[in-house]
């Protein structure tokens, strides 16, 4: 149900699905990303919390009951100043009496503005989970994409949210490097991951969006070459403990299991879909052609 006249296009993570979607931010902050088509369309500025509180409050107080999550956007909605950002959590609170998590969208920039202490405030009122892009943990495609910070530099950043005890949700894209540096990328993303052991880490995959351009940049992959990224990344995860998924509407390939636990299965899976694939070669040597042309 749609109480909100949102400013489309919306963005949430998949397993947010169910979450009352609440624009805080318009856009995404760190919009320079040369491979993010996401909110090219849009001027990012914060939205003011009297105007918040009411669509809040517009709400069938019934309604509100029914919702046990509630998912803050855009695309960079932990921007938000400190005090607004806790005024919203606290009103959140009071307006839904059965809510247990609150999720929201991060970014490097977001986190070097919030302190430990700070993160801790926000967990304390439900903030729960932070998706973040980490994108590649390889320094030179890291550069490539124009995301303005250094893997080591992100890593360092998502150590205070597990410090706080805030959970991360880290993604990667695969063929973001293209054919040049895809072994580089896979293994150097998988080495992040297992020094992070972030609660879950999903794969995505380079697709069109806004992002031509980037595309110019880099030899894309070809179908079977992507799974075979997707393999090195996987046989190189050794997280402590982390939740692995790749469900995302640009996987070719989708996979889900519990590192350590599942790692095995996880390997075979994907061996197997090459061993598939390459019984198909008009498939394995395509690029893959899909884009969202809708905004």
């Amino acid at each position: 149900m749609y109480y909100f006249n949102y400013e489309e296009p919306v963005f949430r993570p998949p397993s947010e699905a169910r979450s009352l979607i609440l624009q805080i931010t318009i856009g995404c902050s760190q919009n320079q990303c040369r491979f993010c088509g996401m909110y090219k369309m849009k001027q990012f500025r914060l939205r003011c919390v009297a105007d918040i509180a009411a669509e809040i409050e517009a709400i069938p107080e019934d309604h509100r009951r029914q919702y046990l999550r509630i998912f803050l956007a855009d695309g960079d909605a932990l921007i938000y100043p400190q005090a607004g950002l806790v005024e919203i959590l606290d009103l959140l609170q009071v307006k839904f009496v059965n809510l247990n998590r609150i999720g929201i969208y991060a970014s490097p920039k977001s986190l070097t503005s919030k302190s430990v202490e700070d993160l801790r405030q926000l967990k304390s009122r439900k903030l729960r989970i932070l998706y973040l892009g980490l994108e590649s943990g390889d320094v030179p495609t890291l550069q490539l994409t124009n995301k303005g910070y250094s893997p080591e530099q992100i890593l360092k950043l998502c150590h205070n949210v597990k410090v706080a005890g805030i959970k991360l949700s880290i993604t990667a894209i695969l063929g973001l490097a293209g054919r040049l540096r895809s072994r580089e990328h896979a293994v150097a993303t998988a080495e992040w991951i297992n020094q992070l052991s972030p609660e879950y880490f999903s794969l995505l995959t380079m697709f069109r969006r806004h992002n031509d351009a980037y595309f110019e940049l880099i030899e894309p992959l070809k179908n079977g070459e992507i799974i075979k990224e997707a393999l090195m990344i996987v046989q190189h995860l050794q997280p402590r403990k982390t939740i692995l998924r790749s469900n995302h509407v640009s996987n070719i390939l989708n996979l889900a299991g519990s590192y350590p636990k599942d790692r095995e299965r996880i390997i075979v899976q994907t061996e197997a879909a090459l061993v598939e694939a390459r019984n198909h070669p008009d498939w394995f040597d395509r690029v893959p052609d899909y884009g969202e042309e809708y905004f």
